[in-house]
């Protein structure tokens, strides 16, 4: 702030003083006052010209000289506009070597408005994204990537996983996009090429579906023939091994199967087609299912469908993780045990849950649950003939159908397994029942 010893009130009240004294020297007083502030106030009037004349100019280091308060409000006003001028020189050079950075950098980096607007982005995003100087500036994201997915994913505002999706431009590139939000309402957007990463995965997850494949035939011809053995007489030490033989081979066959069906699901991020999924009788026909499985342990399976809604997605998947789900509740819980099937949707989606009261897991084996083959208890696992691939299989059903497992269980007091579906994949039930 401008702070002056010789102040424009001081020297008024100085011009003042010294007319009056003069004018009362010669006899005229008001004369004097009045031809003294005449021009004492043009006096001000040009200097004011002068700040305003050099002001208006482009360059501004050639100062008026001045004395007094003048002077020295040229000389603060010209200070002012130097450090000005070098505060605007070092943000220039901040944001150039921001961009030179950003530019370098081999990740899409954009910059969206509170509005969703475009305002800036590096030359990655140019070559991963298609966006064009020229004309897209200003334009709505969702305008030029328009993947309904990413819409999607954009919308719900919440970023705490990636997307996966293919280039628009580049059909043989995959990115993963993140967003964050910062300031007021805007958003960064990063779009990684991941390609390599997920043609090494494709490499893996073709040799896992390769393998499982070709054990397939050998393991039918194994299976063939011990069972042609075991119904002939055959004495009992041979009978015992020859029926353990057949057991692991029936034991391994499933293993083969979930490994093919873990491998197909793995082969893309989404589902292809989202269909109208009968949700309430896919449910009550796994039910059955569990009776029969758990027949000799006596459990109750009971059922709470709401039947306002139903669900879009693919038939085969859901049925697969539901019955995942509800086969381990009847393999975990002891015999006598109690078991709910509960589907119901809010504002945050559908849900399905199944509920147990068996013996429950601690907590330190929760966050491990859904990766392949980890097990809580390993002979128990061995023993109800599961393979380690349900919950994995049932991760990767919901992450196709853009949802999320989660598990809750305390040790003696069962476990809680649901499914949740997003919004958008929830329907009325009356579009099920015209489907």
């Amino acid at each position: 702030m401008y702070n002056s010893s010789h102040t424009i009130a001081g020297n008024l009240l100085l011009t003042v003083a010294g007319s009056l004294f003069l004018g009362f020297v010669i006899g005229y007083p008001g004369w004097t006052l009045a031809v003294a502030l005449l021009f004492w106030g043009l006096y001000q009037v040009k200097q004011f010209n002068r700040l305003q004349q050099w002001l208006m100019r482009e360059d501004h280091t050639d100062v008026p000289e001045s004395n007094g308060y003048w002077g020295e409000l040229f000389d603060e006003i010209s200070r002012d506009q130097k450090r000005q001028i070098q505060r605007t020189q070092a943000l220039r050079n901040v944001i150039h070597r921001f961009q030179q950075s950003s530019a370098a950098l081999s990740d899409a980096i954009v910059i969206i408005d509170a509005h969703n607007h475009l305002e800036w982005w590096n030359r990655a995003a140019e070559k991963l994204l298609g966006m064009k100087t020229q004309t897209d500036r200003g334009r709505s994201v969702m305008n030029l990537l328009r993947d309904p997915r990413f819409v999607r994913y954009y919308r719900k505002n919440h970023y705490d996983d990636p997307l996966q999706l293919t280039s628009p431009v580049q059909k043989d590139r995959v990115l993963e996009y993140r967003i964050t939000r910062f300031g007021a309402g805007d958003r960064i957007l990063v779009a990684r090429d991941i390609t390599r990463l997920k043609q090494l995965e494709q490499t893996r997850q073709d040799f896992v579906a390769n393998a499982s494949h070709e054990l397939r035939t050998p393991l039918t011809v194994i299976r063939g023939y011990l069972e042609t053995f075991l119904d002939q007489e055959l004495p009992r030490p041979l009978l015992r091994g020859l029926s353990q033989m057949e057991s692991q081979s029936r034991r391994m066959e499933n293993l083969v199967a979930d490994l093919l069906l873990l491998s197909r699901l793995e082969t893309s991020a989404h589902v292809s087609d989202e269909l109208p999924v009968p949700i309430h009788s896919m449910i009550a026909r796994i039910r059955e299912d569990g009776l029969v499985l758990g027949q000799e342990k006596n459990q109750t399976i009971e059922t709470d469908l709401e039947e306002a809604t139903s669900l879009l997605g693919q038939e085969s998947e859901i049925y697969s993780a539901i019955s995942n789900l509800v086969f381990n509740a009847v393999r975990y819980t002891p015999a006598g045990g109690a078991i709910k099937l509960r589907w119901w949707s809010d504002k945050e989606g559908g849900h399905f849950a199944v509920k147990d009261n068996g013996p429950g897991i601690d907590s330190i084996h929760l966050p491990r649950l859904q990766e392949r083959f980890y097990r809580v208890d390993e002979s128990r696992s061995s023993d109800s003939g599961g393979t380690g691939l349900g919950l994995a299989i049932v991760k990767h059903v919901m992450l196709r159908h853009g949802g999320k497992l989660t598990i809750s269980s305390q040790l003696g007091k069962g476990s809680t397994f649901t499914c949740h579906f997003p919004n958008e994949l929830v329907i009325p039930a009356a579009i099920r029942e015209q489907a």
